[in-house]
């Protein structure tokens, strides 16, 4: 099967500064995807070009099939009501459900008749969210839709998200800052750093090819590859690849997504990306 999106040595640059160079990635079909990496990172830049927005100087990007796109600021019309929006989605494009939108909005209890400026933000979002669904794409993109949401209304966005994820084969792309929030939905992860790509692949295949290890600074980690550490006093942790050292000062745990993310971004010089058999690559 084709991958829902694959970038192929992309290149976009701002004038003379590169915002992504030498990217190249690829995200199966099916697959919810979280987008990560600091501010700068080129993130956004990425989808932009994945959804036609930006053209690029290098390389090349495509999507299987129907891409639907969600800005970081929802863009909506804040004079219309929610039913006006709807109209206007249906006008613009051609594999518009109505019945779809409709409903879900219903379910999500947010009336047609309000205007989207009397919406809250977490409704806002939801209304967002339906507008690029109900176009039935292949591919759903969205650049930080949590962003200014209290918890509970980042929870309810995701969960509504992954139950049109549950019912039909729709792949996700989205960027987010709160690792947390992407911990019990995504399965695939991609890691930008400084406008390059560092990590990409399964989340769960990643997290068993790594280890957190703790013990005395003179222990031996010979054999693990070293993605980054810190000192504290003469106690050292660490981030490794490969198999537990031989060393049995070594306490070794499987990390969590967060510390895998931060260990990458903390050592931009290493990477895990597919076909790569070490780190610094």
């Amino acid at each position: 099967m084709s991958p829902a999106l694959e970038a192929t040595g992309l290149g976009v640059r701002y004038r003379r500064t590169w915002a992504l160079r030498d990217c190249s990635l690829s995200v199966p079909t099916g697959r919810v995807a979280a987008l990560v990496g600091p501010n700068g990172a080129g993130k956004t830049t990425l989808m932009h070009a994945a959804v036609g927005l930006l053209r690029p100087a290098r390389g090349s990007v495509r999507v299987a099939g129907e891409a639907a796109f969600v800005a970081q600021d929802k863009p909506l019309y804040e004079s219309f009501t929610v039913a006006e929006m709807l109209t206007f989605g249906r006008r613009m494009n051609t594999r518009w459900d109505d019945a779809a939108a409709a409903d879900r909005l219903a379910g999500l209890g947010i009336p047609l008749k309000r205007k989207v400026s009397g919406l809250s933000g977490g409704q806002q979002a939801q209304v967002a969210v339906t507008l690029a669904l109900a176009g039935r794409p292949d591919l759903l993109i969205l650049d930080e839709p949590l962003a200014n949401l209290d918890p509970l209304a980042r929870h309810d966005v995701m969960r509504s998200i992954m139950a049109e994820v549950a019912g039909r084969e729709l792949t996700v792309l989205l960027s987010s800052h709160v690792v947390s929030d992407l911990e019990e939905t995504c399965d695939w992860l991609v890691v930008l750093n400084g406008g390059r790509l560092q990590v990409s692949g399964d989340i769960e295949e990643l997290l068993d090819g790594h280890l957190v290890l703790t013990g005395p600074d003179e222990a031996s980690a010979a054999g693990t590859q070293m993605v980054g550490g810190s000192r504290t006093g003469r106690q050292v942790s660490m981030l490794v690849r490969g198999a537990p050292p031989l060393d049995p000062r070594w306490q070794a745990r499987r990390p969590g997504l967060e510390e895998l993310v931060m260990g990458y971004l903390r050592s931009p010089e290493s990477a895990a990306l597919p076909g790569l058999t070490g780190v610094g690559a």
